[in-house]
């Protein structure tokens, strides 16, 4: 990704700002409802954006938002970009990048995901404590971007720690149910078969998506604090796996949103 294609989309934000934003926020599939809580001052399409991506999934609207959740600036994406899409990783993370040069350090991403873990059920809420990257790829390949960071970053502790303690407290505070687990990435745009779950579930993971892995790796590589939170919207559980549809991935994230916004307004707050 050419850096000055990154400057200019970031410059045009940073022109539509009164306050900087402290937070970036990457909505998934079906989890747009979170801009309710947002007082918000302009939205902007991705197509207004120099150089962005466009949304091509039902679901994600591809608007930006800039506003204000509680006292605090936020600048939100209505909807993400995917590999399966046919972008190429340098489209499907700039977003992180452009926020990143648009003075924003801490990036808040959620997903609806397929579960692996017996223990979830659909609606399940899961603030994701680590990935496994299965795209097949990875965003830093190539000469490494030394405006942003380091050639091999380190991966110990990709999302933050004090985020997630502070995600719990809220849900324990709140009455919600919450799990903590690994996500899986991989590049779709197939659901997963039985014997992928199984696999999955063998290596580690706990829920399974399209999405955020990419964003993530991108952001920890340019120093940003991360959250991510995923909503189970699909079993992949031997023995309780049903044929699934978008469709229905949207209505199962929508239904359990109200709970996962409530986690990350108030971890906004909190900020």
């Amino acid at each position: 990704m050419l850096l000055n294609e990154i400057d200019k989309a970031a410059e045009f934000l940073r022109s539509q700002f009164t306050k900087q934003p402290k937070v970036g926020i990457i909505l998934g599939t079906g989890l747009g409802g979170l801009v309710k809580e947002i007082k918000i001052e302009k939205s902007i399409d991705y197509k207004e954006i120099p150089n962005f991506p466009v949304s091509t999934v039902e679901g994600h609207s591809g608007r930006m938002i800039i506003g204000e959740i509680g006292n605090v600036p936020v600048l939100a994406m209505q909807g993400r970009f995917h590999y399966y899409e046919g972008y190429s990783m340098d489209k499907v993370t700039m977003p992180a990048r452009v926020m990143k040069r648009a003075g924003i350090n801490t990036l808040f991403v959620s997903n609806a995901s397929g579960g692996l873990n017996p223990n979830y059920k659909v609606g399940t809420i899961m603030i994701i404590n680590d990935h496994i990257n299965h795209f097949g790829t990875n965003p830093l390949i190539g000469p490494n971007a030394d405006e942003f960071g380091p050639r091999f970053p380190d991966m110990s502790e990709v999302y933050s720690k004090r985020l997630i303690k502070r995600a719990h407290e809220i849900a324990n505070n709140e009455g919600i149910q919450v799990e903590e687990g690994v996500y899986v990435g991989t590049s779709g745009p197939t659901f997963e078969t039985p014997s992928e779950y199984k696999m999955f579930r063998i290596l580690g993971g706990d829920a399974v998506g399209m999405s955020t892995v990419p964003e993530v790796i991108i952001a920890h590589h340019a120093g940003m604090e991360v959250f991510g939170i995923s909503i189970i919207t699909d079993s992949g559980v031997p023995g309780e796996i049903k044929e699934v549809s978008h469709e229905e991935v949207q209505q199962v994230a929508a239904a359990a949103e109200p709970k996962m916004t409530k986690i990350i307004s108030e971890l906004v707050k909190s900020l």
